[in-house]
């Protein structure tokens, strides 16, 4: 239940400290920060456990959380930024995470600390209506004494699931059924589509045979896209002629610099087949989006990930004991390249401001040091 939070003075509200004292030591900037605490402390007392019903966290669970991202905040000015910042990113999370990593904390710290985050990009997405997504690339949910980045998808596994997203989707061909089987297909592909099975004509195959889900899986792999970037994909960042993504600096998730990611040659002509079937679909008209779901939506991490749980059902991947999500793409992207490539290579590969957050990819995959126990056995 929500309730109305009063401000007994200028630093605190229902008790809870806004700015703490090593903060007001160190700033110039008070009156801005307490004002960005105070705003956030009010949403998490009143909304912050679950918007949509105006519920919001226990006090002391509010104070825990307020402590906790102050030092967050004081830390990154202190050893990432130059200075004061309110504009905290995920990159910024993921390093205090690697940060944390390798203190001498409790385990239940650590995982209150990333909590603490989650918490404030659910505020920062709240307040301005965006898709801030957040996957730790190391994750402390459930700690058990060790961190290890997110699980990737090996070489192999990535050859599956390229095969697996052509396979995506796909029916028989309609001039190569019988009639009893055409009319399984037939009640098959009116529930896909939502329309009555009298209404399926052969037109309806050659869009369930899309290049939509090859064309955004490939790009994604050979991209490492995050799932807000395939969400925020536009026609315009897609150079055919030379089979590379141009992402500018405006539309890109950290906001920093033009991307110019380069795509294999099979990638560029799934694309090139998806943008010629697209001109087909009223959803994408007036959009400049690339994909979108069949709700007319851009795709999320939600929709990302069922998406990749169906491609691992297709390609045989056993998910057991293993979190494979979208993220998992990108991870062995990343860890690919720089296995490759080196940091650089990876960095520019997966846009990231700062190479301290690219050296996490910089680790030999499992089946590497398979064979490096084979050399030394």
């Amino acid at each position: 239940m929500s309730r109305i939070t009063q401000k007994t003075d200028e630093n605190h509200v229902d008790g809870i400290v806004l700015v703490s004292r090593k903060a007001r030591e160190n700033l110039r900037q008070i009156e801005s920060y307490r004002e960005h605490r105070r705003n956030l402390c009010n949403w998490l007392l009143n909304l912050g456990k679950s918007p949509e019903k105006a519920e919001g966290y226990a006090r002391s669970t509010t104070q825990m959380r307020m402590w906790r991202l102050d030092k967050f905040y004081r830390w990154i000015w202190n050893n990432v930024e130059d200075g004061y910042t309110e504009s905290i990113t995920t990159e910024h999370a993921d390093q205090w995470m690697q940060h944390l990593a390798h203190q001498e904390l409790s385990a239940q710290y650590k995982s209150d600390c990333q909590k603490s985050c989650k918490t404030l990009f659910k505020w920062k997405n709240w307040r301005s209506d965006r898709d801030i997504d957040w996957d730790p690339a190391i994750n402390y949910t459930g700690y058990t004494g060790t961190h290890s980045p997110r699980d990737f998808v090996t070489r192999e596994e990535r050859r599956q699931l390229r095969e697996a997203a052509l396979e995506y989707g796909s029916v028989p061909a309609y001039d190569g059924l019988s009639h009893r089987e055409r009319d399984r297909w037939k009640a098959h592909l009116a529930q896909r589509f939502g329309k009555p099975k009298s209404e399926v004509t052969p037109a309806d195959w050659k869009k369930a045979n899309s290049f939509k889900i090859p064309s955004l899986v490939w790009t994604s792999m050979d991209a490492g896209l995050r799932p807000i970037e395939v969400g925020r994909a536009k026609v315009s960042w897609v150079d055919l002629g030379n089979a590379v993504l141009r992402i500018p600096k405006e539309e890109s998730s950290k906001n920093t610099e033009n991307w110019t990611v380069p795509l294999l040659d099979r990638t560029a002509t799934f694309l090139k087949k998806w943008l010629e079937e697209r001109q087909q679909y009223d959803r994408y008209a007036g959009s400049d989006r690339l994909w979108l779901t069949r709700e007319a939506n851009p795709y999320t991490t939600q929709s990302l990930n069922h998406v990749m749980k169906r491609l691992c059902e297709i390609a045989g991947i056993d998910r057991t004991h293993r979190k494979v999500t979208w993220y998992s793409i990108r991870h062995s992207t990343g860890t690919y390249m720089a296995r490759e490539e080196g940091l650089g290579a990876a960095q520019q590969q997966l846009r990231h401001k700062s190479e301290r957050t690219t050296m996490k990819y910089d680790q030999a995959p499992v089946e590497d040091r398979q064979d490096a126990l084979d050399k030394i056995d």
